[in-house]
């Protein structure tokens, strides 16, 4: 009971997420257009007696339901053609069953042994070791995985990874990243635009009363559009990682195999930057390494922290050897996980949370 109230409850909260993303790129397309528009008139000038804000009021007012109608659009074609467009910038193509059977018959059997439908598949060209779901319903659900990884990676490894990203699909984390994408990734080309141009200029502050309006209101429209491309990234990085946690945990529930995680995780650590790939799309990923101040601002908690929690929720077990290096952040934490799973050992304990069935 527990197990399925934490799992339903996990997929209700991610609807309720989706929706409050999408009300709030509305939000965030009405405060960037208000503060381009302070920012044209600011430096473009209005006629005499009037404001650069009083000119921006009454063309926002104006331009209100074309700018509303371009967001619904925006998100129409975010829902309808998120994988294609995801898919254009990852590169990864489609295969079929007799193209991969291997990998299509791994899926399949962990689709039918939940009574899942079967996702699509798809494999990127990268020496990366990556994968990641994308699709908001189950007719776009895709499964991609890069070729790196099917190369370093055993078949109990492979199962291991898709087990994860069913996870995804079958918790509605894939739907909620897809709706993050999708606001993050506008709002932050167009701030990024803006503040590139910036970058070259400068903005002078006039004596007169009407130049020294109209730069106040450029710094005023400059200020809404950083607070916008802020709050962009801001709706990215709150998403909650423990999503990542309950996608392990889902994944060993469906193979049985906590130590096939462990070393996959191992393996993948530190090699799992696809070049070329917008960072939206890497939240996505299997594997996101955290930047260089830590995982405080990561999407995805560290190698450490999964493979920690799959040996004191799941009875995994560390190998004697890591089956490849890992980054520098975490050898210092490795040695100290090893000695206390192979001092405990997991028959010292029973397995918790909901991944011990």
């Amino acid at each position: 009971m527990a197990q399925a109230f934490g799992l339903y409850t996990h997929q209700r909260n991610n609807r309720i997420r989706s929706n409050f993303l999408i009300a709030g790129l509305f939000l965030l397309v009405y405060l960037t257009t208000w503060g381009l528009l302070l920012v044209a008139y600011g430096y473009g000038g209005v006629p005499y007696g009037r404001s650069a804000f009083s000119e921006a009021n009454r063309i926002f007012l104006s331009w209100f339901p074309f700018v509303t109608l371009a967001t619904i659009l925006w998100v129409f074609i975010g829902f309808r053609m998120n994988v294609a467009l995801i898919g254009a910038v990852t590169g990864s193509q489609g295969i079929t069953q007799a193209e991969n059977p291997k990998l299509y018959r791994m899926l399949e059997n962990l689709c039918i042994s939940r009574g899942l439908p079967m996702p699509r598949l798809a494999i990127m060209q990268s020496d990366a070791l990556n994968a990641f779901a994308s699709g908001v319903n189950d007719k776009q659900f895709t499964v991609t995985v890069t070729s790196g990884l099917l190369a370093q990676l055993d078949d109990r490894e492979v199962e291991a990874v898709l087990a994860h990203e069913l996870t995804h699909i079958r918790n509605g984390d894939v739907r909620l990243m897809v709706v993050a994408v999708v606001i993050a990734g506008v709002i932050s080309f167009v701030g990024e635009m803006i503040f590139r141009g910036f970058g070259r200029s400068r903005i002078r502050m006039s004596s007169d009363d009407s130049k020294k309006g109209n730069g106040l209101a450029v710094l005023v429209g400059v200020a809404v559009i950083a607070i916008s491309w802020f709050l962009a990234i801001l709706i990215r990085l709150s998403l909650s990682r423990s999503r990542e946690y309950l996608a392990d945990a889902g994944a060993v529930e469906l193979t049985k195999n906590p130590d096939a995680m462990i070393s996959a995780l191992l393996k993948i650590s530190g090699r799992a930057d696809i070049d070329g790939v917008p960072s939206g799309v890497m939240d996505m990923c299997f594997e996101n390494d955290p930047d260089d101040f830590a995982d405080l601002f990561s999407t995805h908690p560290s190698v450490t922290k999964r493979v920690q929690a799959l040996i004191e929720t799941a009875g995994g077990r560390m190998p004697a050897m890591p089956p490849h290096p890992p980054k520098l952040a975490e050898r210092q934490d490795l040695p100290t996980m090893v000695e206390e799973s192979v001092a405990r050992g997991p028959w010292s304990r029973p397995p918790q949370g909901p991944a011990a069935g």
